[in-house]
């Protein structure tokens, strides 16, 4: 076929009408049988038919290249995923849970399909939310000039999401080789698409966005789609920039299983869509073309109807997945520091403040890995390098493509980051988050799907990404500049938490960070940026192993667990007792989170028998509340006394220094606690 040729029913060659009308029929006979296996108990518990769609489907499929291009096909994808080049049995696998699914080993929901070494990406439930990673993919196939696009499909319903808008948006300001694909059957479940948008069609919601190429084709159709998904693939390659193709369908189905669409459609709305079947017309055409005879048709049917027998019994006697198995792939091995061990060092040169042993192990770790890259709010225009100048210097030296601003979108920032990380495991991201730990909010979404990344996909991708964080108060924020959200986000499994209170520990952590695959968030105590109290001697290729909490002062009579700022408010009040009463007290600083460093605070626990732990989060629901649970279930012999938390009060932080001093744990708090506890 020529560059310029459409597609069309008499010029297509017979071979690939006939792969067509196979693929077409296969998809059909597995979307009808999928329901049976619920009936009979086997699996498929959900499944959203795609009757209906089935041109637009073939056409996403056949247009993708696995050799060059990405696709992130949504739960509906069924025939998208077939014509790409799963096979009847890889679908049944997924839609059974089976152990052999090649998504992820029926981690994740049915009717999910993926074959990721194929670059047909495991996606999430959260529907639309892929969007944004189609977007990072499509900026790592610009910055290394790579020819491919990326394929991001759809319902019309989930580009209501403000997600979706963020990801256009950013995908026509960056200028990405990226197709949107909306499947658009006019239902968001039982939501009619008139409570959805003004506009009939939702593409023409972004009309106003600059690069924005928009296509409107019937997804009924078989020629109008390839004919449109081929000008869409085209078109982004030729011009790196974003497409969307907006396909005219019809469901012929429920939404899903658990979903009755007699409750919300009559029956002249179910006879019109049934009228419209996309495989029934493409049927017809073959025979009124005399492409094919009726026989030949008949002798097609025949194979698919042995090619699903086959793989019906081929999902029967595959394996289960292993009930021991479900704590591999909860997040990848970290990387392991040789020359520290322990994360400790007996290096004496000039201390550095917290903020320069940051800024210095971010360029060395770039200039180490030329595949790092950094983004985030504010952190890369002419001399300044975000709003604390941590990234200062960065883009000056490694230049835009590698060092640049992102828009005020904390969910683009994550899902992006996810994205690109895609591309290539050697990849290597580091994000400004948010600009304060508190605005990190918006990212949640994302966050929260980039911490089952790894489980879901069994291993097959991994998201390489550190997330910094300038965290806690001591500065008079006040709101959204002065909480603490580490105790929130330590519930997401999937995900390292680290929490230096020193130089030498910031850069360690940081650069143990940047050099493992897995996300780690990376939690900055803001008021200790430019802190003489924080500053350390930092040896230049200084490495912190994560799980490995640091003993700041040795001790008998008290331990005293802490992380971030109030580390140095302990090490004070530790020495003050000492002077004071001659007790000693073991000041144990965590310096990761998760994993934590459970031996270190039992052994410590055997030999004290009484424990404070301080941190400035909230005391209700804090961090500390586990690492309290952990030594009253594992340690209970060894309490003498109950173990004791000191923290923030109850309330959000206050921006009046009197109202933060009041809410915020201090000196005398803690030391108050202690001489309670010593007393005990």
């Amino acid at each position: 076929m020529t560059e310029n040729k459409k597609y069309s029913i008499k010029s297509t060659s017979k071979e690939l009408l006939s792969r067509w009308y196979h693929l077409m029929t296969l998809g059909r006979a597995l979307d009808e049988k999928a329901p049976n296996y619920l009936k009979q108990a086997i699996g498929w518990s959900y499944h959203a038919p795609y009757a209906g769609h089935d041109g637009i489907q073939l056409a996403i499929g056949q247009t993708f290249n696995k050799e060059t291009d990405h696709l992130f096909p949504y739960y509906r994808d069924m025939l998208t995923s077939i014509s790409a080049g799963l096979t009847a049995e890889e679908v049944i696998f997924n839609g059974i849970s089976k152990d052999t699914d090649v998504a992820g080993g029926g981690r994740h929901m049915s009717n999910h399909f993926a074959k990721p070494e194929w670059n047909i990406h495991n996606v999430s439930s959260c529907t639309g939310n892929h969007t944004l990673h189609a977007v990072g993919v499509g900026r790592a196939i610009k910055k290394y000039h790579h020819k491919g696009v990326v394929f991001s499909s759809q319902g019309e319903s989930s580009v209501s999401e403000g997600y979706v808008y963020e990801a256009i948006n950013g995908a026509t300001n960056e200028q990405l080789p990226v197709v949107f694909v909306f499947q658009d059957n006019g239902y968001g479940i039982s939501v009619p698409k008139k409570d959805q948008t003004a506009n009939r069609k939702v593409a023409d919601n972004f009309r106003g966005l600059k690069y924005l190429k928009i296509i409107h084709c019937n997804g009924k159709d078989v020629f109008d789609s390839m004919n449109a998904m081929k000008e869409a693939k085209e078109y982004a390659m030729e011009n790196s920039t974003p497409v969307i193709v907006q396909a005219n369908c019809v469901r012929m189905g429920s939404h899903s299983n658990s979903d009755k669409h007699e409750l919300y459609r009559d029956n002249a709305e179910l006879n019109y869509v049934r009228e419209y079947d996309p495989l029934a017309k493409f049927r017809r055409l073959l025979v009124r073309y005399k492409r094919f005879t009726e026989e030949e048709l008949l002798a097609i049917e025949a194979e698919v109807k042995l090619e699903v027998k086959k793989a019906h019994k081929a999902g029967l006697t595959a394996p289960d997945p292993d009930p021991a198995s479900i704590y591999d792939f909860v997040i990848p091995e970290a990387y392991v520091s040789e020359k520290y061990p322990e994360g400790l060092h007996d290096y004496t040169g000039n201390k550095l403040k917290l903020i320069e042993g940051l800024n210095e192990t971010l360029k060395a770790e770039f200039r180490h890995n030329p595949d790092t890259f950094l983004w985030g709010q504010d952190i890369a225009n002419k001399e300044k390098g975000g709003i604390f100048n941590v990234s200062k210097g960065m883009q000056q030296e490694f230049g835009k493509e590698r060092v640049f601003n992102a828009p005020i979108a904390e969910d683009y920032i994550m899902g992006t980051a996810n994205g690109m990380s895609r591309f290539s495991d050697k990849i290597r991201i580091v994000v400004e988050g948010a600009e304060f730990a508190d605005y990190f909010w918006p990212a949640m979404e994302q966050f929260v799907e980039t911490t089952h990344d790894f489980w879901r996909s069994k291993g097959q991708y991994s998201p390489n990404i550190t997330v910094r964080l300038a965290s806690g108060g001591y500065i008079g924020g006040g709101l959204y500049h002065s909480q603490n959200i580490e105790g929130a986000l330590s519930t997401f499994p999937g995900v390292r938490i680290v929490y230096p209170s020193y130089a030498d520990d910031a850069a360690g952590l940081l650069r143990t960070s940047m050099r493992s695959r897995g996300m780690t968030v990376f939690m900055e105590p803001k008021a200790l940026y430019n802190d003489p109290k924080a500053a350390a001697p930092v040896p230049e290729d200084f490495e912190v192993p994560f799980g490995k909490a640091r003993v700041r002062r040795e001790g008998s009579d008290l331990t005293i667990i802490t992380y971030g700022n109030t580390t140095h408010m302990c090490v004070e009040v530790a020495d003050k007792l000492a002077e004071e009463t001659g007790k000693q007290v073991e000041v144990i600083d965590l310096r990761t989170l998760v994993p934590m460093d459970k031996e270190t605070i039992l052994k410590s626990v055997a030999k004290t028998n009484k424990v404070l732990v301080v941190h400035e989060d909230k005391v209700f629901s804090g961090f500390g509340a586990e690492i309290s649970a952990t030594i009253t279930e594992e340690a209970f012999q060894n309490l003498d006394a109950p173990v004791r938390r000191v923290g923030s009060a109850f309330t959000p932080v206050g921006f009046n220094r009197i109202l933060e001093k009041a809410i915020l744990p201090n000196n005398d708090k803690i030391f108050v606690a202690a001489k309670e506890l010593l007393e005990y």
